[in-house]
């Protein structure tokens, strides 16, 4: 540690299990096969680009529901290709290489360091003691792969694998939590060994205990003089004036776009690819048909066993609204209750100032010809319905009361006349009714949009000042990808100078918390990064290797989505790394990702994000749907928020995601816009309940889902949700405290090692093979 840097602080609670940390980004050099993975990847996106505006214009990535496998024509070949395979004496070799080593499975399943005793019996499925429940299984026997040939099978496993090992790469860079199960298979099929010592987590700090100063400048450590300086859109850190003149960066890992863009084309062309298409289709079904067996085979099970659970229920079990916005966190007739108050109580207050003039509350109403009295939920106007239907320009009008925006900047802003004093209390009323509910968490995202640098100073103030922390809250900041609009009103020269203002104040806190002690204490509180704006919005940019550097950047239109989330995660990483060193907190990265827009969307956040909101577009790619399972990727979804701005309720594929074993939790978005009651998230979890019917256990998996994917620190998630949480399946789940079935979590963890299995036993297989050889 440099001379000045600080211990790791008492409040730091993540345990950090690497005794190094990831010193450099490990670089990729194009060659000639990375050459035609990114020439096909490239192809993808000019598809997309196409026909992004036509209804078609995903059917590159989709599998019809109601054909599988495509037209009739592909059907025959498909057949005709099995046909051919069986009478190659390779592939009957293959195949009973392949079926040897399923039936040796269990013992890849669960390594010989596995804490459990496993009983195999006929059907090769393992019957655990202890924590383990004992429910009825599902198995199938039989040839585990008809319908695909072994040259298809081998294809999309090796492909996919590579996908995981990509994500893998990614997360630990920048500490986000990667799965231990899919980290133990992913080991294996490299012939290696799994140890906790090398997972990589986040650093999140818990809430300060009672009685502690939550907004203390003390203790806050020392200058390092380093120095920094953006170099192609990312910040550079160096020990000294010295080392900057000589360009000797300090050892950190800085991300390389190149390697970005060869890593993203593999995925790309992956999505692309049929027999990982079909492949993928098949077991996604798979999953989806095994979970209706389960419920309808141990659904009484599961609810005897909650039924045994003292005092726990679903409405005392911990839930994290993982996605919402601060501007929009009150409902409208919380907001409507608010104006009408402040307008009794201080309507000869001054709260504009428009060229020179002081305007008070009551001549803002006066001029926009109305009686704060009169006012109703209709006549104030921010609750979206069916006239903002794919029409988001009009969703964002709704944030501005009764149609004006001076009312917006009054009541909804954190920068303005009266310093954003009704903002930060109709936020803390929110927190209060958080704090008197007990159970419920929220992640409200504030905007920085990077116009300047002094908008972090500006918002740390307003916190500290209006003293806006909640126990039951966390905070994140949310980047809208608005550059063009900036860039039209000649704000900056180039997208390298939004990324400044962004980042620069993040690191010269970092580096020296004296100088800026607003920034680091508010930074305490700060969980992670969201990258917002309507996805829908087209850019005519293709993503590649030879996309300009941000300094290049000049021309006046938007960077396209996979650029911004490059960039932000860059950035991110390089932060994370340096605060990790200073025993600082770290940040994830979550951005707003599959709610419309292309499917090449979900494939950067893929690789770069903790985890999404929204996801919806992930039904429309098999391939993308089945990674985001295997990698456990979470995704808070909005289903209300869906049903007003571009998908029916009913059309939701929330329920399909989470009987298939998708990571899912629900989310309200906007509360103001989407619900009517005080407590929006409930009035979220009712509704789902309601119409797909979910089942008591099913509410506490989502609430826990939403505990394990949010930004509450370690000691917290061990309070919430069990001491013992990151472990995965049974062992991991304390069922007095999330009121999650154990047949349910068991269910869940031997089903994703069967399906990484999978993935596994074809190269054993084939290295197996190239021995015998």
């Amino acid at each position: 540690m440099k001379k000045g840097a600080t211990p790791l602080s008492k409040q730091q609670s993540t345990p950090c299990f690497r005794t190094e940390m990831p010193r450099h980004f490990p670089k990729v050099s194009m060659s000639e096969k990375e050459e035609k993975v990114c020439l096909l990847a490239q192809k993808v996106y000019a598809s997309v680009l196409k026909d992004e505006d036509s209804s078609d214009a995903l059917s590159l990535f989709c599998v019809p529901e109601d054909c599988p496998i495509g037209l009739h024509e592909d059907q025959e070949r498909e057949l005709q290709k099995e046909l051919a395979e069986q009478q190659s004496k390779e592939s009957i070799k293959k195949k009973r290489n392949f079926k040897l080593k399923r039936s040796q499975s269990v013992s890849l399943q669960f390594p010989p360091d596995f804490p459990h005793e496993i009983t195999v019996t006929d059907s090769s499925e393992p019957i655990f003691s202890e924590t383990f429940p004992d429910f009825q299984r599902v198995t199938i026997s039989g040839d585990y792969c008809a319908g695909i040939t072994v040259e298809d099978y081998e294809q999309a496993t090796k492909s996919l694998l590579q996908a995981l090992v990509i994500r893998e790469k990614y997360s630990k860079l920048i500490y986000h939590h990667f799965p231990r199960t899919t980290a133990r298979f992913l080991r294996e099929a490299e012939n290696e060994k799994w140890q906790e010592e090398d997972e990589v987590l986040p650093d999140i700090w818990p809430c300060p205990h009672e009685g502690e100063d939550p907004y203390s400048m003390e203790g806050i450590p020392e200058d390092l003089n380093y120095e920094l300086q953006m170099k192609g859109g990312i910040v550079f850190v160096y020990d000294s004036a010295e080392a900057l003149k000589q360009d000797q960066h300090h050892s950190l890992p800085y991300p390389d776009f190149e390697t970005f863009a060869i890593d993203l084309s593999y995925v790309l062309a992956m999505i692309a690819d049929g027999p990982t298409k079909t492949y993928c289709h098949r077991r996604l079904n798979f999953l989806d048909s095994k979970f209706y067996l389960h419920e309808m085979l141990n659904e009484m099970a599961e609810l005897k066993e909650l039924k045994r659970v003292p005092h726990r229920d679903f409405y005392n079990v911990r839930k994290v609204d993982t996605h919402i916005h601060a501007a929009a966190c009150m409902n409208q007739k919380h907001l409507l209750k608010f104006i009408k108050t402040t307008y009794k109580e201080e309507a000869d207050r001054v709260v504009l100032e428009k060229d020179g003039q002081k305007i008070t509350l009551k001549e803002v109403f006066k001029k926009l010809k109305m009686d704060p009295y009169d006012l109703t939920v209709d006549s104030l106007d921010v609750h979206a319905g069916r006239h903002t239907f794919h029409r988001f320009d009009k969703f964002n009008s709704k944030y501005n009361p009764v149609g004006a925006n001076e009312l917006r900047e009054i009541y909804l802003k954190t920068d303005n006349y009266i310093k954003g004093e009704y903002f930060a209390r109709l936020i803390k009323e929110v927190a209060k009714e958080l704090e008197e509910s007990r159970y419920q968490h929220t992640e409200p995202r504030l905007s920085i949009y990077g116009r300047s640098t002094s908008e972090w100073e500006s918002l740390a103030t307003w916190f500290i000042q209006h003293k806006v922390h909640s126990p039951n809250m966390r905070w994140m900041i949310q980047i809208p990808r608005i550059y063009d609009i900036f860039r039209s009103r000649k704000l900056f020269p180039n997208f390298a100078k939004m990324l400044e203002n962004i980042f620069l104040p993040l690191f010269e806190a970092t580096v020296n918390p004296q100088k800026h002690k607003s920034i680091h204490v508010f930074l305490k509180y700060v969980t992670g990064f969201d990258s917002v704006d309507d996805e829908s919005k087209h850019s005519d940019h293709m993503f590649s290797y030879k996309s300009p550097k941000p300094e290049e950047w000049t021309t006046d239109k938007n960077p396209p989505y996979t650029y911004y989330l490059f960039y932000m995660y860059a950035n991110i990483m390089v932060l994370n790394n340096l605060r990790k060193e200073r025993g600082l907190n770290t940040f994830q990265f979550r951005p707003h990702c599959g709610e419309a827009g292309s499917i090449t969307h979900l494939v950067s956040a893929f690789l770069t994000a903790d985890n999404i909101s929204h996801g919806l577009n992930l039904k429309k790619s098999p391939v993308l749907q089945y990674l985001y399972y295997l990698a456990q990727v979470p995704i808070a979804m909005s289903p209300l928020s869906n049903n007003s701005l571009f998908l029916q309720y009913s059309k939701n594929p929330l329920r399909e995601f989470l009987h298939k074993g998708l990571c899912v939790s629900l989310s309200t978005d906007d509360p103001m816009q989407f619900h009517y009651t005080k407590e929006p998230l409930m009035e979220e979890y009712a509704i789902a309940a309601q119409l797909w019917k979910l089942s008591t256990c099913d509410l506490c998996e989502i609430a826990r889902n939403s505990v394990l994917q949010s930004g509450l620190s370690h000691q917290e998630k061990k309070h919430f949700i069990g001491s013992n949480y990151l472990q995965d399946g049974p062992e991991g789940n304390d069922i007095h405290q999330t009121n999650v079935a154990q047949i349910r979590m068991a269910y869940r963890y031997e089903t994703l090692r069967n399906e990484l299995s999978f993935l596994v036993d074809a190269v054993k297989t084939e290295v197996s093979e190239g021995q015998t050889e």
